[in-house]
Order: C-alpha cells, then structure tokens, then sequence
C-alpha cells in the first residue's frame, strides 16, 4: 500500500505541474466599479445614464429585481422567474445613482442638484434624462473630467459627473456594498451595475469567457472557482438552447433532471447495474478474485460465480 500511495502520489504530482504549464490561468484582478471607470469611463456615464432613466438591463430584468410587465423566460407555459416573483427589488435610479451620491459630503452644488431632481416632476427629469443620453452618448472624456456637450439636462450632468468622479476614487464600492451588518459581503448591487456596462462584457471576450466561447478562468482563493460549471456552459452551446431566449431556464431545467437523475441512481433498474455489467470492477480487484481460488468460488451463491467468471 505504502508503495502504490508513493506512486500515485508522485503520478499526481507530475500530471498537476504538467497541467498547470500546459493549460495554466492567469490570476487577474477582479473588475471593480473604480476599475471599470477608471479603465472605461465613457462606459461608465453611458451606463449610469441608463441606470438612472432605468431603461439599463438591470431595471426591465423583471424578476427577482424588478416587476417588468412581460419580462423573463418562460419554461413551457410558466415563467419560473414571475411564480416566485420579485425577492431581491432594485431600484436602479435610488441604489446605484442618487442614493450613492447622497452619502457624498460637503458637495453643496450637488446637494442643490440632487434636491432639484428629486423635486421636479417625472415628466421633467424624464425630458432631462433623455437630453443627456443624446449628448452623453457622444462623451470623451479629458484631464481627468468628463466632457459632455450643453443641452437642456438640467441637474443630470452634476449629478452623473459626481457619480464618475466617486467611481474613480472607489467611494462608490463601498457606497454600493452598505449594509447594516458589520461585515458587507453582498456584492449584489455592484456586480449588476458592471454587468449592465461594456466594459465586463469585452474583458470577458479578451479572455474567451463569453456564452459562445470555451474558455474558462481559476478564481484564486475561491475554490473551485469555475471549473464546476463547465457541464453549464457546455448546453449553452447546443441547439436551441445555443440561440433560444429562454435559454437560462431551459439549461436550469437540464441540469435539475441530470441532479436528479444522479440522486436516484441507487434506485433506478437498469442503471444501476451498468457497472455490474461493464465488470471493470473485475479488473480492479483481479488479484483479490485469483486469489479467491476455485473452492472459494464455487461456494458462491451462483449471482456471484457468474460475476466471478
């Protein structure tokens, strides 16, 4: 035993180094909010923007964040998303705009800003909403500002450019992960709001992690990070899920036949005999049967002695 154990041992050991030199992963850093609008701050505001008129991905999802009449994908004649309904509700405009940007002290022309917005009508802010995305879609940005042309957009430019000024500085992390608890590890509202942006989506595509691509990333310290949902990923690339708008919830369903499948594998008449009948275990335990000996395993009950030969 002590001689297999060392051979098995030093197999693993040189199979582990040669794979990790073969098919090794870089360890990048995780995307942030400060990272996005730091590396894509253009991405950044135009996102904002949408998250602020809520017209981003995150604010017409449906559920569980929102109650978009229509929104989310159907399994058959059921919306598993509607059954179970809204459980995690965001408010884009509130949690990732105008509540962050409330926590911003001594800034009195965006106190002023902030009350005028919140103050107008909804007809207003959404006119003053509309001027901005026009404009913000044609931004650069310069010497550390953001440069947008003048239009009619009242308090909304003060407003998405204090956002990306406390973006840059990571104030805004921290802003998206308050909670009452002493230890915030809900990420929640800052992975959404990346995820409604470019920026993600393209760093995704650099490293071939897109829906229609093959790659796959470690996550240090995160084990086993994502190399358990490659039997995920792999549905996503067969018809129709591959190009099916209710793909997520078809792969749901696969996957939740496939577990239950496994769980009652002890159970099933057929399948659980496929190893019996392959007889690999014969090979495994081929020395512990030779040495059984005729006598022995003619004394078996004859279930046994036809596995036995």
């Amino acid at each position: 035993m002590a001689k297999e154990v060392l051979v098995c041992f030093l197999v693993v050991v040189l199979l582990t180094v040669v794979c990790a030199i073969v098919f090794s992963s870089p360890d990048e850093h995780p995307v942030t909010v400060k990272s996005w609008s730091n590396a894509a701050p253009v991405d950044f505001a135009q996102t904002a923007m949408t998250e602020l008129d809520r017209t981003s991905g995150v604010a017409t999802y449906g559920p569980p964040y929102t109650n978009t009449p229509g929104a989310g994908q159907m399994l058959g004649p059921i919306s598993t998303e509607r059954f179970f309904g809204v459980r995690i509700p965001i408010d884009t405009a509130q949690d990732f705009v105008l509540k962050p940007l409330a926590t911003l002290p001594d800034r009195p022309a965006l106190g002023a800003a902030l009350a005028e917005y919140q103050g107008a009508p909804a007809a207003q802010r959404a006119n003053w909403d509309a001027a901005y995305e026009n404009v913000v879609a044609n931004a650069t940005f310069s010497n550390g500002q953001l440069v947008v042309k003048g239009g009619p957009y009242g308090p909304v430019g003060v407003l998405i450019g204090n956002l990306e000024s406390m973006a840059r500085s990571g104030a805004l992390d921290g802003a998206l992960l308050e909670s009452p608890q002493l230890y915030a590890t809900n990420y929640t509202n800052s992975l959404l709001f990346i995820a409604d942006g470019t920026y993600l989506a393209d760093q995704a595509g650099l490293r071939h992690l897109q829906g229609d691509q093959w790659g796959m990333m470690n996550e240090t310290g995160n084990f086993p990070g994502q190399a358990w949902l490659w039997l995920y990923t792999l549905w996503y690339q067969i018809p129709p899920m591959n190009s099916s708008s209710n793909g997520d919830v078809e792969v749901w369903a696969i996957m939740m036949v496939l577990t239950l499948l496994l769980a009652l594998v002890p159970f099933i008449p057929g399948l659980r005999s496929i190893p019996r009948w392959l007889g690999i275990y014969r090979l495994i335990w081929r020395v512990h049967y030779r040495s059984l000996g005729p006598d022995i395993i003619s004394q078996m009950p004859p279930g046994r002695q036809s596995h036995r030969r």
